[in-house]
Order: C-alpha cells, then structure tokens, then sequence
C-alpha cells in the first residue's frame, strides 16, 4: 500500500492542524493505521493508532486528550486532529500502515510508511 501524508504547516502554539493519510493500492481496511513522529536529533516516536475498523484508538501520553486519529475506509484515508498544539509538537509526522494487530506503538510493527509531512509550532 502507498501511503500520502498531507496537512502539515506552521501555526502558533494552541492552534489547531489536521493531517490526512491517502492510501492505494490495497485495501485499506486490512491495515491497523499509525501515526509517529520524528523531531530534529531525536528517534521516531509513537504518537497514535487506530484499529481496522476505527473502533479502538490508542495514544501517546504526551498527546493524549489533544490529538484525535481517525479513519474513513471509504475514502480509504486516515486522520490526525491535533489540537492545542505546543512548540514540543514540533516534528515531521509519519503515517504507517500495519497487517499485524498488536503492538501497535512500536515502529517495527509498521509495514508502510508515508514520506512525513512537516509541523512547526511556533510559542
């Protein structure tokens, strides 16, 4: 499957973004989806993920209560709402796509990847 992340931006702190994950060339609704994140010196970082039919969604701590992910399997997309955000937001964000049901916060899970779209927040 192909991924395309979309979304991303520069914004003040507190504001609000969403980034968006167009997948093809498979079925969508076969993939636990992801999203992780990589900031400037830093590893790649778990940050949400959503099961097969979007019925269970785990977060990372850090952005737990501000980020919503989601997905359409219509429209065979998936969806990161992130809201409040804070300058510590700042990273590339990175789709990914995964046949496997379990561990979802670990990047080895991840079958795909999208090539990342860039979030600047700004204090």
């Amino acid at each position: 499957v192909q991924l395309q992340a979309s979304g991303g931006g520069l914004v003040q702190a507190g504001d609000s973004l969403r980034l968006s994950c167009a997948a093809s060339g498979r079925t969508f609704s076969n993939y636990v989806m992801g999203w992780f994140r990589q900031a400037p010196g830093k590893e790649r970082e778990f940050v949400a993920a959503i099961s097969l039919t979007g019925s269970i969604t785990r977060y990372a701590d850090s952005v737990s209560g501000r980020f919503t992910i989601s997905r359409d399997n219509a429209k065979d997309t998936a969806y990161l709402q992130m809201n409040s955000l804070k300058p510590e937001d700042t990273a590339v964000y990175y789709c990914a796509a995964s046949v496997r049901n379990s561990d979802w916060q670990l990047r080895t899970t991840y079958d795909y990847w999208g090539q990342g779209t860039l979030v600047t927040v700004s204090s």
